[in-house]
């Protein structure tokens, strides 16, 4: 972490609701909520609705606060990289020294309420999330290895496990299943991002995969992670969790997804500046859909199975 009183505009207007809202990264935030929701909802263990709203809430305040985190350490990253100048404290909204205050204060008190409303094994799962994600990636791997964001994605696979001891008070196979699911796919997800935004990495000096190893290596490595995660996903559709819905969703998405890290991998590289990256803007986007459909079908098998109707029975 660099000073940040030299990379961001400090005082450029005072800070509004909306912009220490924006310290919690409401879209990862989003992603956050619905895979605990599901890892929640999925769990054989009926909970009250309203323990289950509780325990969902302070999942997403846990995750906010992460993000909150990582903004206050990568300040100045934040404040050379053309997608994140406008985040809060490049912008000058909010002073680091608050984003950090409002993030330890965010944590404790996630992780302390969501123990009392759920149980101590999904607070210390919290726990461990929010200390991977920002000390782990955020302080320690996103500026050391290109593989940051294939280690650091476990961060971002936790929440439906998190649900999953909310509701149950322990971790399992099925727990683990939809982890796994989350972290196999964010290499392909964020690499595809870097492809087109690899300028960003590189002002920024964030040993991303396409700075380090070049756009060929990524394009190489996305397709390997991409056909390892097909064949997952698929696995999983014969699991406790799977079922004719879910292996129909993942038959189709995966396919899609295949073709499309195939289609990123045949890239030539002397035309990737002429299409202005068309065929990774397209991964990255369904990238989004792959992983809400795969998360909504279990719900959907979850639901089924609750009526008898669900599974291979």
């Amino acid at each position: 972490m660099t000073d940040t009183s030299i990379t961001t505009n400090a005082g450029q207007g005072e800070a509004q609701f909306s912009d220490y809202f924006a310290l919690l990264k409401p879209r990862v935030m989003t992603l956050v909520v619905f895979t605990a929701m599901v890892g929640l909802l999925a769990a054989p263990v009926p909970v009250h609705p309203f323990l289950a709203f509780c325990a969902v809430l302070f999942i997403a305040i846990g995750g906010g606060a992460s993000g909150a985190l990582n903004m206050w350490w990568d300040a100045d990253i934040d404040a050379v990289m053309r997608r994140t100048q406008k985040r809060p404290i490049p912008s000058g909204k909010v002073a680091p020294e608050e984003a950090m205050a409002i993030g330890l204060a965010l944590s404790g008190f996630a992780v302390m309420f969501l123990g009392l409303a759920s149980n101590w094994v999904a607070a210390a799962l919290l726990a461990f999330t929010i200390f991977f994600y920002v000390v782990i990636y955020t302080m320690w791997l996103k500026r050391w290895t290109p593989q940051n964001i294939v280690i650091g994605g476990a961060a971002g696979a936790f929440p439906p496990m998190i649900g999953w001891a909310a509701a149950t008070g322990s971790v399992s196979v099925e727990s683990v299943l939809m982890f796994c699911l989350i972290f196999m796919w964010t290499p392909p997800h964020f690499w595809a991002l870097a492809l087109f935004m690899r300028s960003d990495y590189d002002n920024a000096k964030v040993p991303m995969l396409t700075v380090t190893h070049g756009r060929r290596a990524t394009r190489n490595h996305i397709l390997v992670y991409t056909l390892l995660l097909a064949v997952m996903a698929v696995a999983a559709a014969f699991t406790s969790i799977g079922g004719p819905v879910y292996l129909a969703t993942a038959l189709v998405l995966n396919a899609l997804f295949i073709k499309g890290a195939v289609a990123i991998w045949r890239r030539d590289e002397d035309a990737s500046e002429a299409d202005n990256f068309k065929a990774e803007k397209r991964f990255f986007k369904l990238s989004l859909l792959y992983l809400f459909a795969h998360f909504l079908a279990i719900l959907a098998e979850a639901g089924l199975e609750r009526f008898g109707l669900g599974g291979w029975a």
